[in-house]
């Protein structure tokens, strides 16, 4: 018996052991003695997160409890701060798991997402709902008044506030139990869409076996095509998958118009073929439990929770919103399509314009009205040229410099990390860059970050921000050539960048800033990407390195206007889109196919266009919560932008006075109400003026 028992504890013993060395090893309970403390992606496995993120779990709940059990009478600094300073290894492990899932997913990856996205649902819950912490929060704010706060702190308990009266914990008993599970079954949901429409996105769209179909075609679109086929095992061939960098020009140059209309219509059916990865019995469950939940919350619908926290304030105002701005975009954009008819007519065809025929026509109408069309200018625009430009303008701006560092480890071959700092020297923050498409990344492009700037208790940590996109890849005989419109996003997306990098706050939490405002630093870059005097630093030739012609500079701002009602229409189409799914009252799943068709007949879209997104590949409110409500967001930053540059016209477009009050925008956003802090910076609210003239709305 003494042996049996001694055997036992023996076999316990080592248990332990090997648990605490696999934990040893496991990169995210070490101190990173990398340069600025950068993530150690060659040391960090797969098997490392599921642990990494339970032990963050419960170190964070064991920092809440403390902060519950204190005797103290709450203080802003006994309360506040440590729940800013609670959690940090729980975050560092999601910042990392999140980011790697976005860019180069797997199976195990996923499985390990669909595991912990209930976890820290519930985790979250269990903060938020618990009302001891909630009265030590309350007991503070009732005399905020009385505190000398500054301005970020008021903000920051006000939102501490908000968050725990908007997360539940003034619902009864039983309320309290379906508010859980409602979260609960929205975090698995919700990155169940994402994946589905990861791989619908990652499938080809169209397979090309004889070459006569590829006439047209630019070289540089047919040579990647082919590679394409060739890493998808269809040596030979040419393939399209559903990434816009790729389907985007066969449509723009192909007159095979029945390939076009087969890739266009793969494109916007992703989640819609009744397969194996269709959304919509997962969509219509999404909406139907926000709405549930908005009503527990004792809101409305959905739409009037999360727009409490926004610009707008309430669905009503968006709307209003929505509509001045669609009657002159339709107007605009009937007339693009009634010349492009003309335009089908003369050629001698008797077809109505359709989806798929749009960016054919609309590239033939604008080389014959401009002398332009997209294959003069991709030879101009080589990625690192690109790179190179909005580099140049951060630096005329805001004095910023940019060092590339190859001694940083990144997470996959195609990224690259730069050093950003001040015009003295002085350390900022480091960028990594990731531009190209892969099965395992998600379309589209964002920026997000590894590590937020803070500075709690004089503690200063610099930010660690990525900037993703899916571009146009080298080929094996050219380098990436951008588009004109990806162009336009990488400095969208480093506009993010600077955002992340240049925001100076105390507290993490205070970087937060509403959806409808958060475009606005992005969007005012792109205004810089195409500016003549902009192109001249950096728009050369790939292979003689000759600066763009005035006269090609010329068409493009000859051009500027072309396709805007075309644009705007359906990014509005997909902002009603949105906002009708979440002004839904009751909770009955809605036939999505019957919906959205009703919505754009409702709004009057013309059958030639299409919503920028469909109900079943609309990531941006599916696959999160982030943007529901929200996507009506860009075309709102769109008019802080537009007045915004708009200052920079009125002096000059590097002057150093309207820079510094901008960067101090950055700087300060997330510690003052937006609008406050959008005055500060122009001397009066914005104006619409500037977006519809930019536009040719006016």
């Amino acid at each position: 018996m003494k042996v049996k028992y001694f055997l036992i504890v023996i076999i316990l013993l080592l248990t332990i052991s090997k648990a605490q060395e696999k934990n040893m090893n496991n990169p995210f309970f070490k101190v990173w003695n990398t340069p600025f403390n950068t993530p150690p992606f060659s040391q960090i496995k797969i098997e490392d997160f599921l642990p990494a993120f339970e032990e963050g779990m419960k170190q964070h709940k064991d920092e809440i409890q403390k902060i519950i059990d204190s005797k103290e009478t709450p203080t802003f600094q006994n309360t506040i701060v440590e729940l800013e300073k609670s959690g940090e290894l729980l975050t560092k492990v999601a910042n990392v798991f999140y980011n790697l899932n976005n860019t180069i997913t797997n199976d195990e990856m996923q499985k390990i997402n669909q595991v912990i996205a209930p976890k820290l649902a519930k985790h979250n819950d269990d903060i938020k709902l618990n009302e001891k912490l909630f009265e030590k929060i309350k007991s503070i704010y009732l005399q905020r008044e009385k505190l000398n706060l500054t301005s970020e702190e008021k903000l920051l308990l006000e939102n501490y506030y908000s968050d725990f009266v908007r997360g539940g914990v003034n619902l009864t008993g039983e309320q309290k139990e379906r508010f859980r599970k409602i979260n609960e079954e929205l975090s698995v949901l919700t990155v169940k869409f994402g994946e589905y429409i990861l791989k619908e996105t990652n499938s080809i769209g169209l397979v090309i076996e004889n070459k006569d179909d590829l006439i047209g075609l630019p070289e540089t679109v047919i040579q990647g095509a082919f590679e394409t086929a060739k890493s998808k095992g269809l040596d030979g061939k040419w393939a399209f998958t559903l990434q816009r960098a790729s389907w985007t020009p066969f449509l723009q140059y192909s007159p095979k118009r029945e390939l076009r209309e087969k890739l266009f219509k793969a494109y916007i059916n992703r989640g819609n073929n009744n397969n194996e990865f269709d959304t919509k019995n997962i969509l219509r469950k999404i909406a139907s439990l926000r709405v549930e939940r908005a009503n527990l919350l004792g809101f409305k619908t959905h739409a009037d929770f999360k727009l409490e926290k926004n610009m707008a304030k309430n669905p009503e105002t968006v709307f209003k919103f929505l509509n001045d701005l669609w009657i002159p975009a339709i107007k605009k954009a009937k007339s693009e399509a009634d010349e492009m008819q003309k335009l089908i007519y003369k050629e001698g065809n008797n077809f109505k314009l359709q989806p798929w025929d749009w960016w054919y026509y609309a590239e033939k109408v604008k080389k014959e009205k401009y002398d332009l069309d997209e294959s003069m200018l991709r030879p101009y625009f080589k990625l690192e040229n690109v790179i190179s430009g909005v580099f140049d303008v951060a630096n005329k701006l805001y004095g910023l410099q940019f060092v590339e560092r190859n001694d940083i480890e990144t997470y996959h071959p195609d990224v690259k990390v730069f050093e950003v700092k001040e015009s003295n020297g002085k350390h900022v923050g480091i960028l990594y860059t990731d531009y190209f498409p892969r099965d395992s990344k998600e379309s589209g492009a964002w920026c997000s970050s590894f590590r937020d700037q803070s500075n709690i208790n004089n503690k200063f940590i610099t930010p660690l921000v990525t900037n993703c996109g899916n571009f146009s890849k080298p080929t094996t005989d050219k380098p990436a050539l951008l588009s004109l419109d990806e162009v336009n996003t990488l400095f969208h997306e480093f506009g993010h960048a600077l955002h992340s990098l240049l925001n100076v706050t105390v507290y993490p939490n205070g970087k937060r800033v509403p959806i409808d405002f958060v475009e606005l630093p992005s969007q005012i870059m792109e205004n810089w990407a195409t500016h003549p005097q902009v192109l001249k630093m950096y728009a050369k030739h790939y292979q003689t390195n000759e600066p763009m012609p005035d006269e090609l500079i010329q068409k493009i701002e000859n051009a500027k206007l072309f396709n805007q009602g075309f644009e705007t229409v359906e990014y509005l189409a997909a902002s009603f889109l949105d906002m009708y799914w979440h002004t839904l009252t009751d909770t009955t799943e809605q036939d999505v196919i019957s919906f959205e068709k009703n919505v754009l007949n409702k709004i009057g879209l013309i059958p030639e266009i299409e919503s920028r997104y469909q109900s079943t590949n609309f990531l941006h409110i599916f696959s999160g919560d982030g943007y529901s409500s929200g996507y009506y967001g860009y075309i709102w930053a769109a008019v802080l932008d537009a007045d915004a540059f708009a200052a920079f016209e009125e002096t000059s477009l590097f002057d150093k006075e309207t820079a510094k009050k901008f960067r101090t925008l950055l700087e300060k956003s997330g510690t003052i109400e937006p609008m406050e802090l959008y005055k500060q910076f122009r001397g009066r609210e914005p104006k619409v003026d500037a977006l519809l003239k930019n536009r040719g709305l006016n």
